[in-house]
């Protein structure tokens, strides 16, 4: 029987504490995007839980509560808007692939476009014969593509029953979670700290500084849509709100253009007050109302940083790479910095260490 030296003994422990600890941390790769979503809501909200706690007279109750208003304010709210803007989306995609042409395609933006007569959904279900047609032609895509659905759909469902479900956790436990990892953690407690801080600011930030913005954005856009009779106001607001992820000039990626397609659409009236909307209210609203939200939730990260984490992001981890991204480019940052500053103190330390040296030696000789 192999006897292992005291010095391989702590080799082997550390490397079965290393494996366990990627073990654990792979399994829950899959669910993370939904737990770092709910850790920024439990911070976030943490003050009005102390408040509610008062009310309710425990923390348990406070904590259902949120969850319970942010099921009923803003889940359910959320997701009757997304399958509405879904169709538009995909109808507006069919409007410009059909168009001949830049103009065309401009002005199919701002007068939308009716389907063929004949090819909408009643219309087929109306006929059997088309219905047999349909199922021989599209068949198996059709299954692939219903199979595709229903497992998204039960992703979808799984992150959101997690994220509501660690909302409530972090909100109850999650002071006792942050003291246990902070003395656990194989790094020092300073290094831990400012890490964490750096995870909190980032979710601040994204969703305060960056997603309030974005959002006074994409409500003004979209009211003023709606105003000038443009289809399909709600998908092109929420591009609007995207796009204003582009500090300056985002937006205009968007209002630009449908200004242009009203005036081909012979609509000058429009297109002028479109014009006048986007460069005085919504410009007025990125450099007002940024600033402003900044003082509340300001990300640490330039604008160009901040912009390609986010496409960096969304092209590794998908959707919830609109979040991943900037954190993951927060934390380095921050790591960076703890880095440079633990090798200017440990250089400091060594010329400390030198000039002792020096003055012990003069010493002796006098």
């Amino acid at each position: 029987m192999t006897i292992l030296s005291p010095r391989q003994q702590v080799f082997a422990f550390r490397a079965v504490m290393v494996t366990l600890v990627l073990a654990a941390a792979v399994t829950f790769v899959p669910l993370w995007a939904p737990l770092v979503l709910a850790a920024w809501v439990a911070v976030m909200t943490r003050p009005l839980l102390t408040r509610i706690q008062k009310i309710t007279g425990g923390r348990d109750r406070a904590a259902g509560a949120i969850v319970l208003a942010m099921v009923i304010i803003i889940l359910v709210p959320v997701g009757v808007a997304l399958l509405s803007l879904v169709r538009g989306a995909a109808d507006l995609g069919k409007g410009l692939l059909a168009s001949n042409g830049a103009k065309n395609a401009l002005i199919t933006v701002v007068s939308g476009g009716a389907p063929a007569p004949g090819s909408g959904p009643l219309d087929v279900l109306a006929s059997p014969q088309k219905i047999i047609a349909l199922v021989q032609e599209h068949g198996a895509q059709a299954a692939s593509i219903a199979s595709g659905v229903a497992g998204a759909a039960t992703e979808a469902l799984l992150g959101l029953f997690i994220f509501l479900y660690a909302v409530f956790v972090f909100l109850v436990d999650g002071p006792g979670y942050y003291d246990w990892f902070e003395k656990h953690a194989p790094i020092e407690i300073e290094h831990t700290r400012r890490l964490v801080a750096a995870f909190n600011e980032t979710g601040r930030g994204l969703f305060v500084s960056v997603g309030l913005t974005g959002l006074a954005q994409g409500l003004v856009a979209t009211m003023t849509y709606f105003a000038l009779g443009v289809p399909r106001a709600l998908v092109l607001g929420l591009l609007t709100c995207v796009a204003s992820l582009i500090p300056s000039f985002g937006t205009a990626l968007i209002w630009v253009p449908i200004a242009i397609g009203l005036a081909f659409a012979g609509k000058t009236a429009s297109a002028i007050i479109m014009t006048a909307v986007g460069t005085v209210v919504i410009g007025t609203v990125d450099n007002v109302m940024r600033p402003v939200f900044a003082r509340y939730g300001k990300l640490h990260l330039s604008s160009f940083v901040l912009l390609t984490a986010i496409f960096g992001g969304l092209a590794i981890f998908g959707a919830w790479g609109l979040l991943l991204g900037p954190l993951f480019a927060r934390l380095a940052k921050e790591a960076l910095i703890m880095a440079r500053i633990d090798r200017l103190h440990d250089k400091r330390a060594e010329l400390d260490a030198a000039a002792s040296n020096d003055r012990a030696i003069s010493g002796m000789e006098d």
